[in-house]
């Protein structure tokens, strides 16, 4: 099965920046597209973005591109996000997924983890 768990959220100024964690059991990287969502409140997850091998480049959300990175750790079986220059808009529970041979859909999930930006 697969199983996900993300770290590495918390609170940080505007203009900061932070790198979210996602420790993946379960998943090959050259199976699976892996993805970072995002959801604030009253709003329905977005995608921020995703990376698979089939897929060619990642891909970013137009809101994100340019400040956060996705990337994998194959060895350690982690996938990151690295985000900076943070907006107030960037907060959110974000989601660590993982979609079976295509980035059009997800069907596992982590629990999420708390991202605070403030002024």
């Amino acid at each position: 099965q697969v199983h996900l768990v993300e770290s590495g959220g918390g609170s940080v100024q505007a203009g900061g920046s932070l790198r979210l964690s996602c420790e993946t059991s379960g998943v090959t990287f050259s199976t699976y597209c892996m993805a970072w969502f995002r959801q604030a409140p009253g709003e329905q997850r977005e995608g921020v973005a995703g990376i698979y091998d089939g897929a060619g480049s990642p891909s970013y959300a137009d809101s994100v591109k340019g400040r956060f990175a996705i990337s994998r750790d194959r060895g350690k079986n982690t996938v990151f996000l690295e985000m900076n220059r943070l907006l107030l808009e960037d907060t959110g529970i974000y989601y660590c997924a993982a979609g079976v041979r295509t980035c059009a859909a997800h069907e596992d999930w982590g629990q999420g983890t708390q991202v605070t930006v403030s002024s």
